[in-house]
Order: structure tokens, then C-alpha cells, then sequence
């Protein structure tokens, strides 16, 4: 992601598509938990609510539930349902692998089923962003997952004038600031956010908001999703991209002449919250404490966020290797070698000898191997077997749209453009 100081000084938005207007009392979804919450989650065992529900059956089999709440505990919450220390060492224990209960925040829910002998039988975690969790009973033992929800797609349109600081202007106004992240990623190969932006420079944004919708329950708005299509007007000129399925069931972004706003490789392999470490011939490394090369970039997201490849190529190598921990290696078709380190799990549809597509999920961030906490470290090494700077990689442009598809592009951009510009606004006191 690209850093930038950029702000807002009037922000409206509009939803579209029979959406509706955006409601004014959801609140705001950040990208990463306040530091103090973060302290918070670490010293605690885990938040959690203080009068949980239950239900017994015929059978002896124990249902209870709970809502994360400040200054509760997790562990008490299930020892007060008949639960004892060793399964609740057992469900911590075996969910680490998808979830790390120290990154849990007020308002996740958990859901338990035990049996009389103390056996759990399934136990089940929502975080209060998008993703589930789940703990089942499979033969000798148990199996983890994250799950993704079923979310409804609302767009909406957000447009504004630059002044100073873009994250905090949206995240003020009850937006997540990874709406903004997304924004300047889309930008990076044309505009130097750190350099280029001034006051008066102005953009729009269409873009899909999510919503879950639990069963018998109004739906909750839990962030931005996909960006649709954005313009950027400023003194490096005025640049706008659209989104296209490019006709290989794998969308990208597009100029308006139907090039390729994206490199062969991606920014990141991974949505962030932020940067770890940076590309460093001489860090001071923080478990041996010794001075040796950092020849890549660490980057922190929480444990299980998705890591995707940044370009298409061929897996080289899935295992265990040392200080890296769980490695995955991708060799890409101009000699470029990618590395992606410390996950807590591969995905399972990803083997070594497989060739796989950029975006395409190969695992799991985690803190496997020589690691003070959960991220990928992401390196790069070139076709002469020396590491590079992912930050200053310049790779060659994506394909275009290929010519075949350009008439189905043109009425594409022209429909979501049209909608980019529209004038149906709401106030920004109104907006959020």
C-alpha cells in the first residue's frame, strides 16, 4: 500500500444501483484494531460477553453462546457452562491455526456444543469484521476453518477534494480507511501519493459496500469491498480506471483506452494493516539480535488473513523451511522468483508443481518460523539469483483488453463511468 497524505474537504456519497440511501447510523469499520485495543486483546485471555446463553438436550449435549465484551474472559465464560481448563485449552489450541485469540475485539460471538463427557463437539467464532471460524470433531482429533460469509453488495459512490489526509477524513466520516488503501493501490503506477498530491486535486470513487446478514436479523454493514471504477484529477493530470472481466473469468483494471493500470506483479500479496519491516541490507534482526540482511518486506495483517500470489507462475516449493516457517515459492515466467513466508497454513488447493494465477490464494498469514507475530514476509529474487527490492520492482504492464472484447469494454466503462459521475449526493453529515 502506498503511503499519502491527502484529505477531504467536502466528501459525498451516493448509493446506487437500488441500494438505497447509505445508512447514517452504521458505525465505522477500521482496517486495524487502536493500538490500546490491541494492547488490550494481548494482555487479556480473550474479551468475551458476561452473561452467555445456553441449552441442554436429552442427550446430555451442551449449546452455549456469547458476545464479545470489554473486561470478560473467554475461558470463564465456558468454565461457568460446565466446560473444563483442558477443553478450553483444546479449542485454543486448535483454532491458533486459523485464529489467534489475542486478536479478538469487542463484538465477536462464539457459539459451543460439548457433551456430557466434556468432549467438545464444535465450536464456532465470528469475528466482528467478515470471517467465521469453526472447530469440529472429525475421528481421533479436530478440524479447523475459516469461513467466508454470504455478504449483499450495495454500491455506492464517494467523491471529495483533496486537502490533507485521506485516511482520516474517511475513517472521521464512518468509513473504513482500506477504502482508501484500495483507492491509492489502483493509482501507484501513475501517481506518487507521496509527492505529486496537492490541495485542490480532486476524486471519485464507486465502489460496493458489504453487508452481512445474520439469520432473522437485519443486515450489518462490515466495510468496503471492491472498488468498480475511480478517477484521480490532479497536477500529474487526470487518470481514471475501470473494472473489467477480462473474459478469462479473472477481472483487472483498465484505463479508459482498455490498457492495464496493474503491473505484472502485484504491490502486495496481501491486504495489510501495515509495514513490519522494509527491504533492509542491514537490520537488526529482532529474535537473534544480530545485524544481517532483511531482503524483503514484512507485511502484519492478523492471523488468516488470505495471501495471494502477486503474478501468475508455477509453485516451486511448499514445506517447512527453517527461519522462513511455512515457505511458499512461485517461479514466474521472466525468471522472477516469490517468496512468501511464516504462514499459518497453505491453501489446500495449492500443491508444489501447480501453476497458479495472480490473486489466487496459495495461503494464509501467520507467525511460523523465526517471527515476533503474524505477517507474511514477502522477497523477490531475479532471474540471476539476487534479491530485490519488491518496493522498487518496475515489472511490464499487464495485458490490455484484448481486442476481441472491446466493444463489450466500451459499453462497461461508459455504464460505470456514468455512474462515477452522477449527481445524486447527499450531504457528508448525511453520508455515514
Amino acid at each position: 500500500m502506498v503511503g499519502f497524505g491527502l484529505a477531504l474537504a467536502a466528501v459525498a456519497l451516493a448509493s446506487s444501483v437500488d441500494a438505497g440511501p447509505l445508512d447514517p447510523s452504521l458505525p465505522a469499520v477500521s482496517a486495524a484494531p487502536p493500538a490500546a485495543a490491541k494492547a488490550e486483546a494481548s494482555s487479556a485471555t480473550i474479551e468475551a460477553a458476561q452473561t452467555p446463553s445456553f441449552q441442554l438436550d436429552l442427550n446430555g449435549t451442551l449449546t452455549a453462546s456469547g458476545v464479545i465484551r470489554p473486561g470478560g474472559s473467554l475461558a470463564r465464560a465456558l468454565a461457568s457452562q460446565g466446560v473444563s481448563a483442558s477443553a478450553i485449552h483444546t479449542i485454543v489450541a486448535e483454532m491458533r491455526p486459523v485464529f489467534d485469540f489475542r486478536n479478538s475485539h469487542a463484538g465477536d460471538t462464539w457459539r459451543v456444543v460439548h457433551g456430557a463427557d466434556d468432549e467438545i463437539v464444535e465450536f464456532q467464532y465470528a469475528t466482528s469484521d467478515m470471517a467465521s471460524y469453526v472447530l469440529k470433531r472429525s475421528g481421533g482429533g479436530y478440524v479447523a476453518e475459516r469461513r467466508e460469509p454470504k455478504l449483499e453488495h450495495r454500491t455506492a459512490r464517494v467523491a471529495g477534494v483533496v486537502t490533507s489526509s485521506l485516511y482520516d477524513a474517511i475513517r472521521d466520516l464512518g468509513e473504513s480507511p482500506q477504502l482508501a488503501g484500495d483507492f491509492a493501490d489502483l493509482f501507484a503506477w501513475d501517481v506518487d501519493f507521496s509527492r505529486s498530491v496537492q490541495p485542490g486535486d480532486r476524486f471519485a470513487i464507486l465502489y460496493e459496500r458489504l453487508y452481512r446478514r445474520p439469520a432473522g436479523g437485519a443486515a450489518q454493514y462490515v466495510g468496503p469491498g471492491m472498488i468498480l471504477a475511480a478517477r484521480y484529477e490532479g497536477q500529474t493530470g487526470m487518470h481514471s480506471v475501470v473494472y473489467f472481466e477480462n473474459g478469462e473469468a479473472r477481472g483487472g483494471y483498465y484505463r479508459q483506452d482498455g490498457s492495464s493500470v496493474e503491473r505484472q506483479f502485484l504491490v502486495a500479496p496481501v491486504k495489510y494493516t501495515r509495514i513490519a519491516s522494509r527491504f533492509n541490507p542491514r537490520r537488526r534482526h529482532p529474535i537473534l539480535k544480530v545485524t544481517r540482511p532483511h531482503y524483503g518486506i514484512d507485511y502484519a495483517a492478523p492471523t488468516g488473513t488470505p495471501i495471494f500470489a502477486v503474478a501468475d507462475g508455477q509453485v516451486v516449493y511448499r514445506g517447512w523451511s527453517s527461519g522462513y516457517g511455512k515457505l511458499v515459492k512461485v517461479r514466474h515466467t521472466n525468471g522472477f522468483i516469490s517468496y512468501y513466508a511464516h504462514m499459518s497454513r497453505f491453501a489446500d488447493t495449492v500443491s508444489s508443481g501447480d501453476w497458479v494465477h495472480q490473486k489466487q490464494v496459495i495461503g494464509y498469514v501467520g507467525s511460523t518460523g523465526l517471527s515476533t507475530g503474524p505477517h507474511v514476509c514477502f522477497r523477490i529474487k531475479n532471474g540471476a539469483g539476487r534479491f530485490v527490492n519488491p518496493a522498487k520492482l518496475r515489472t511490464p504492464a499487464g495485458d490490455p483488453v484484448p481486442t476481441s472484447r472491446q466493444p463489450e469494454f466500451g459499453l462497461v466503462r461508459d455504464a460505470l463511468f456514468a455512474e462515477l459521475d452522477g449527481s445524486r449526493l447527499i450531504a457528508t453529515d448525511e453520508a455515514l
